[in-house]
């Protein structure tokens, strides 16, 4: 069952259907953005709008939430507490890449520097795919062929993560967002914190002490505005 439509349920619909899966999509609006565009050339896929409708979600094997959805909506934990799994596109996605991926998030500056990163792979002779949370849905990234990736994500893709392990990651910064979702600051920074799990190393902010006290890779690479205080520094010296 795909909980939620828009550019990502889309993308998850595409990608489920090219590889013969049988699905469902619901959503809680009445006119999700993309509706048409599912009805169009999906016209078989079965459909629940208006609300999130319990049959779909006591008849699906596998829950994949766009990112928009709360973890917390009542149906969705009801299917965690029977044991159906639950995860989100980037996590699809991560059981399916074969390429190196560089997975970047935080408050600010997760676009401008995942942007800057894929135009420097670029220049390096890369094929690069770069989306995630900008411009191209992760799963859509798969239809080339990549040798790199590298993805903006949110703190609402990285809730549902478990399996990516990407070569390098960052949280940039923290700062409030998002609070209507979030139980507060520490609860949000947590939900960043996610992407460091299983990554060979971990790209730090030395000035942010909320990511310097994430549990973060087996390889730590620290940047600083003030002066480098080792080896593994990069920061502004006199």
């Amino acid at each position: 069952l795909v909980v939620g439509l828009g550019a990502t349920g889309l993308s998850v619909v595409r990608f489920l259907v090219a590889r013969d899966e049988a699905l469902a999509v619901t959503d809680s609006r009445d006119i999700p953005p993309g509706l048409d565009l599912l009805k169009n050339d999906y016209p078989d896929v079965a459909r629940f709008t208006g609300k999130f409708d319990e049959r779909a979600f006591s008849s699906a094997d596998r829950l994949i939430v766009s990112p928009g959805v709360s973890l917390k909506e009542p149906l969705i934990k009801q299917a965690q507490e029977r044991g159906i799994p639950v995860i989100g596109d980037v996590e699809l996605f991560a059981q399916y890449v074969d390429a190196p991926v560089v997975a970047i998030t935080g408050s600010n500056g997760k676009t401008t520097v995942t942007t800057l990163l894929g135009e420097m792979a670029r220049e390096a002779g890369r094929d690069v795919g770069v989306g995630g949370n900008i411009g191209t849905p992760a799963l859509d990234l798969l239809d080339g062929e990549h040798d790199l990736y590298v993805l903006e994500l949110s703190s609402f893709q990285l809730e549902s993560l478990a399996s990516l392990k990407p070569v390098a990651a960052t949280v940039l910064n923290i700062s409030e967002d998002h609070m209507d979702r979030y139980s507060g600051l520490d609860d949000y920074a947590q939900a960043k914190a996610r992407i460091f799990k299983g990554a060979e190393v971990a790209v730090m902010n030395r000035d942010d002490m909320q990511v310097m006290a994430m549990n973060a890779g087996t390889r730590n690479i620290f940047f600083t505005l003030s002066v480098p205080q080792s080896q593994d520094d990069f920061g502004i010296d006199e």
